[in-house]
């Protein structure tokens, strides 16, 4: 029994390994190790906040009368999404904005994917078929966990990372604006976090209440979105490191 556990516990860490292992290859600077680990635990505890700020919004949720309509859209995209997104970036904020180990724009963005893939990888342990109908399941349903390990690598661990890259580009970006100067920096950093939240509530909303085809062709159309801002976004963080320093 306690076998299976620990191997649920490995299959669910894993598809947030294989993303941070692909992720650290873009930095041609690569960060302390201990740093790495501490920022991936950070996400991985924060599942905990999350679930009771989730839980006590949806509470108070409940006790309002409205369009079920509505009442999904304000789920998924405020109660679900932007609390994720948010607790993410609060994580870099508090832990890493004035750490020594923060010494180029490409850091922000990097430290976001990396709390991002620890929040994911409890996640995916989370949704492993450990229980059924409230009955421990001591037996492995390969079927299950080959599916679920799927779809939460190409899918949702995927997804978190892409949306914490997309806020730590604009946050990066408002470092550049401040030693500009300039107020800009705050609507730069609230642009990203929109841009997140939106795609990220997008993408759940689609999975969670739509069908037929259009289920997963929404759902597919925001990853390749997030996946092609992403990646110019680190294109150009590289070439701000020879004009800009983050303080």
């Amino acid at each position: 029994m306690y076998y299976t556990i620990i191997i649920y516990i490995i299959l669910g860490i894993l598809p947030s390994l294989v993303w941070l292992c692909y992720y650290l290859r873009e930095d041609v600077h690569p960060e302390p190790k201990k740093t790495i680990l501490r920022i991936f635990l950070w996400g991985f505890a924060m599942v905990l906040p999350i679930f009771f700020i989730q839980t006590g919004l949806i509470h108070l949720l409940d006790m309002i009368n409205m369009n079920p309509l509505a009442r999904n859209i304000i789920y998924w995209f405020l109660v679900i999404s932007f609390s994720e997104e948010f607790l993410k970036y609060l994580i870099i904020r508090e832990k890493i904005i004035n750490s020594p180990d923060l010494d180029e724009p490409l850091d922000v963005m990097l430290y976001m994917v990396i709390a991002a893939l620890g929040l994911a990888a409890l996640e995916n342990i989370l949704y492993f078929p450990i229980f059924k109908n409230g009955i421990w399941m001591p037996a492995f349903s390969y079927q299950a966990i080959s599916w679920t390990l799927f779809i939460r690598f190409v899918s949702a661990t995927f997804l978190h990372a892409l949306c914490s890259a997309v806020v730590g580009y604009s946050l990066a970006v408002s470092f550049y604006e401040d030693l500009k100067g300039t107020p800009k920096k705050y609507v730069i950093l609230a642009v990203g976090m929109l841009i997140a939240t939106f795609l990220h509530g997008i993408y759940d909303f689609c999975i969670m209440t739509l069908s037929g085809n259009i289920k997963y062709v929404i759902p597919a159309f925001v990853i390749i979105t997030l996946a092609f801002l992403v990646s110019s976004g680190f294109g150009k963080l590289k070439k701000m490191k020879s004009i800009c320093k983050v303080k």
